[in-house]
């Protein structure tokens, strides 16, 4: 039996969340580009829930804005899917079941272009949601006129035309434009580059003012863990405690965020924010941008390398780990949430770091340290060096964790060229591939160097970080102390060092 809106009657599973068959009725107020498993474990969630509690009452068309792919999981299933949320919260272990009736229809950008731009017309539509990868939010020279434009902007900004026309530019027809893309001031960038692209294309001047007096480009930022569709041993668990087959099941953590910066008028529209605390309509998020971006990203950033070097392949198994997880906790609270470049209440960040504990030790998440360490660098560069250099604005002390993280860091990316121009390096005989664009660079520092000497080559860079870090009082030569002890001892001895301190 496969999941379908006619077979919902036939499905009996304790616990088992199954829509109504009212909900299918419901009109489509919501356009979302994009169909991967962060949509449909957040987005998606977040509206399905408020749709089952009578608050939204919208249903979802989704726009697969490539050819990659197939949608046809969504044809047969008539859109429904089951979200499974497993993980630990405060504490408490969570395992929920729900089979989500919030998509209406799935439609192909490339097959179906001419019904995109006909939803254009419909008066109900009040939101926009996309969910392109940060490299689809990019300036092409595009044409609107193309059957469709080539990119996600250049789609949007067709779409917003056509509903300028079929509205005679009436100010109650803007739509509210949320990207989800993990980008800084997403919405705004969004704007801008659909802005450029009405004068690129020749618009009208009466559209330009429209598309700015009557349509909300909102920041938002969302937080949670979707890995996706099961492994299929877990796939085939579930279809038999279940009795049917779902294409499109999908696990997500039980922790949620979604916070959109808006005023109250954005925020009476949003009305599904009214059925979870997760979904956060404010007039500025950056207080959420930064305990994600710190707490949570800049904790994984300075772990990562001493996690893989101690031998663990998931966040799970590190934290499993008692070491491990008393260094993870002093580094959150002793070093980065202090040190943190925004004004937040300590209780705040109290609990966000207890969240990020039970994230970390979800037993459903497998979560890969080298899929965490791409890109290296860059989210080094990103996530921790305003907490770095915030700390040494408020305190000459070394913060001997940022130390360790970056020592680690420094003995992973010891690596050297192969013959198909990879990158790669090795630890206790085991070899791994190293991906980020400075991976060159750290191969020829490392290349017949003394330890002192990486350190320094690296760490004064500023072309690589944007500053010299050598000037940092101490941090040099705590670097070093802690490279040399990894090289000799490894990274297990440092942690069980740490923990002998508490």
């Amino acid at each position: 039996m496969i999941l379908t809106r006619y077979n919902l009657k036939k499905i009996d599973v304790p616990d088992l969340v199954v829509p109504d068959e009212e909900l299918f009725d419901l009109p489509e107020k919501v356009l979302q580009f994009g169909t991967g498993v962060l949509l449909r474990g957040l987005p998606d969630y977040f509206i399905d829930k408020a749709n089952r509690e009578g608050i939204f009452n919208g249903r979802i068309m989704v726009v697969k804005s490539t050819d990659t792919g197939s949608a046809s999981d969504f044809e047969r299933q008539d859109g429904l899917y089951t979200l499974y949320i497993k993980g630990i919260q405060n504490g408490v272990e969570i395992d929920e079941q729900i089979i989500n009736s919030s998509i209406s229809r799935v439609l192909s950008a490339t097959k179906d272009w001419e019904t995109i731009l006909r939803a254009a017309h419909n008066p109900h539509l009040q939101v926009i949601i996309s969910n392109t990868t940060e490299i689809g939010i990019q300036l092409v020279q595009d044409d609107i006129t193309r059957h469709p434009p080539v990119s996600f902007p250049g789609k949007l900004l067709a779409l917003l035309y056509e509903r300028y026309k079929a509205f005679g530019a009436s100010s109650k027809s803007g739509l509210i434009i949320i990207p989800t893309e993990l980008i800084v001031d997403n919405g705004k960038k969004l704007e801008s580059i659909v802005l450029e692209l009405a004068h690129l294309n020749k618009l009208e001047p009466a559209f330009m003012d429209w598309l700015e007096s009557h349509n909300h480009f909102c920041n938002s930022l969302v937080d949670r863990i979707v890995p996706g569709k099961p492994q299929s041993e877990q796939n085939d668990a579930y279809e038999q405690e279940s009795g049917y087959e779902d294409g499109l099941r999908t696990i997500a953590e039980p922790y949620c965020l979604w916070a959109i910066e808006g005023d109250e008028k954005v925020k009476a529209i949003l009305s599904f924010a009214q059925a979870h605390k997760g979904v956060i309509v404010t007039p500025d998020i950056g207080i959420y941008r930064e305990l994600k971006l710190r707490l949570l990203n800049g904790t994984h950033t300075l772990s990562c390398a001493i996690a893989f070097l101690s031998g663990f392949k998931t966040v799970k198994e590190a934290m499993d780990n008692p070491e491990f997880l008393q260094f993870i906790n002093q580094l959150m609270v002793n070093e980065i949430a202090p040190a943190i470049p925004y004004a937040i209440d300590e209780q705040d960040k109290t609990e966000f770091i207890q969240t990020v504990i039970d994230r970390f030790r979800n037993p459903n998440i497998e979560h890969q340290w080298l899929s965490i360490s791409a890109q290296y660098s860059s989210k080094i560069k990103m996530r921790v060096l305003p907490l770095l250099l915030n700390h040494y604005q408020n305190s000459n002390a070394v913060p001997e964790s940022f130390a360790f993280g970056f020592a680690a860091f420094l003995r992973f990316v010891k690596v050297t060229a192969d013959a198909d121009g990879n990158y790669t390096g090795s630890i206790n005989g085991n070899g791994y591939t190293v991906t980020d664009s400075n991976a060159a660079f750290f191969a020829k520092a490392w290349a017949n160097a003394s330890t002192k000497t990486v350190v320094n080559q690296i760490l004064k860079d500023t072309i690589l970080w944007g500053t010299d870090l050598t000037r940092l009082k101490g941090f040099k030569e705590a670097v070093s102390q802690k490279l040399e002890t990894i090289l000799e001892l490894g990274t297990l001895q440092i942690l069980a060092d740490i923990e002998l301190k508490k």
